[in-house]
């Protein structure tokens, strides 16, 4: 019985190996459909699979998407309505390679005077962590700095605040609230096209002090990575670890990020769509081609007693190695491709997705096996009338 069964598969093989090298011009159409279809599918799939990673990026360049503040408490103390620093041990207070972190500051207003202006001006004072503005500033870049002193407390002013006092890099600002005073050194001037452009920005405890709420902030900016119901799911929980502080992300980002993956998803989605349903158009002609020329072979199996299961399953196997070759060629050459168009779209080369190679060529072996239906008429052939030549 076990040679029986070798012996039927070595023929099935060795007739699968007829059926591809009869009709060699044909077989390369189809194939060569076939690959043109994986191609650009793996290209649009790479694509959109990338988007969601580049739109992350790009809307984190805008800075931070959701803050943590204080609920709104009826209290005469300053410090009523500011959060505990112990709230970051809860979010984290640096990036350290993660997407989800955040950054504490402490507002409060103060005269700031430069050793060009002795009376200064009224601004509002930032304390934060000084090495992270990039993430909560966007568009922030230095304007002109200076090389840090060791021994002086370090900040930066705003270009318009620096414009005003005429303090330039390397300065020493005096910044008084009330009774407390507090001096830093100018290490640059940024300028973000914001209202940080009129804010000084000084180190946490350098703030805390100034404006007497040692271990307070007035608010924690997030920054989340993700998907839009990613940062939604994450910013859920983390209300619930914070049931002291209200947690709510900056709709104008998380929504505007979701409409564009969306509409750009929707597109690829739909482009993949019907760049399959051609490719199997163009493979079915050539399939109803292939069972028209079948017709007198299919005669001949059925007449030596082959079953019409096992002779529709020998043009199926055909069909799927035809798809799979197609699939194997044409997606390794659409996620090259993809590389060049990401590149032209974004601007930066698209990252290549390994996930997309097994869905590209899984899509494209469905298709050619779906394509091949007009196969399906060689099981209503008669040996005697193909014989006659009456089929």
């Amino acid at each position: 019985m076990t040679g029986f069964r070798a012996t039927n598969r070595a023929m099935f093989w060795r007739i699968i190996r007829r059926l591809l090298s009869a009709n060699r011009s044909r077989l390369f159409v189809m194939l060569l459909a076939l690959g043109a279809g994986a191609a650009v599918t793996a290209a649009l799939l790479n694509l959109q699979v990338d988007a969601k990673r580049r739109l992350t990026s790009e809307f984190r360049a805008f800075g931070a998407n959701a803050v943590v503040a204080p609920r709104d408490i009826l209290g005469n103390a300053p410090a009523s309505n500011t959060l505990d620093e112990s709230i970051l041990s809860v979010v984290q207070p640096k990036p350290n390679g993660t997407d989800f972190f955040g950054i504490p500051f402490l507002y409060l207003t103060a005269r700031v005077a430069s050793p060009n202006s002795a009376s200064g001006t009224p601004a509002v004072v930032a304390g934060t962590q000084l090495d992270l503005l990039r993430w909560t500033e966007p568009g922030v870049k230095m304007v002109s700095e200076s090389l840090p002193l060791s021994s002086n407390v370090q900040c930066y002013a705003g270009v318009n605040l620096a414009r005003n006092l005429q303090l330039h890099p390397g300065d020493v600002a005096q910044l008084a609230n009330g009774e407390k005073i507090e001096k830093c050194f100018v290490a640059g001037v940024l300028s973000s096209g914001g209202p940080a452009d009129g804010q000084i920005f000084l180190p946490l405890d350098v703030a805390q002090r100034l404006a007497g709420l040692p271990g307070r902030l007035s608010v924690v900016q997030l920054v989340v990575g993700g998907t839009p119901q990613e940062i939604e799911n994450r910013l859920a929980a983390l209300a619930k670890e914070l049931p002291d502080a209200e947690v709510k992300p900056i709709r104008q980002f998380t929504e505007g990020e979701a409409k564009i993956y969306n509409r750009i998803s929707g597109l690829l989605t739909a482009t993949v769509g019907i760049v399959l349903l051609l490719t199997a158009l163009c493979v079915m002609a050539a399939m109803t081609n292939v069972a028209m020329e079948r017709k007198m072979d299919v005669g001949l199996m059925k007449a030596i007693g082959g079953a019409t299961r096992r002779v529709l399953r020998l043009f199926l196997a055909e069909a799927a190695l035809l798809g799979l070759a197609g699939g194997v060629i044409g997606a390794a050459v659409g996620i090259f491709l993809s590389i060049g168009l990401g590149k032209a779209v974004f601007g930066v080369a698209a990252r290549p997705r390994l996930i997309v190679y097994p869905v590209a060529v899984g899509l494209t072996v469905i298709v050619a096996i779906l394509s091949a239906f007009p196969l399906r008429r060689l099981a209503s052939v008669r040996p005697a009338s193909v014989f006659r030549g009456e089929a």
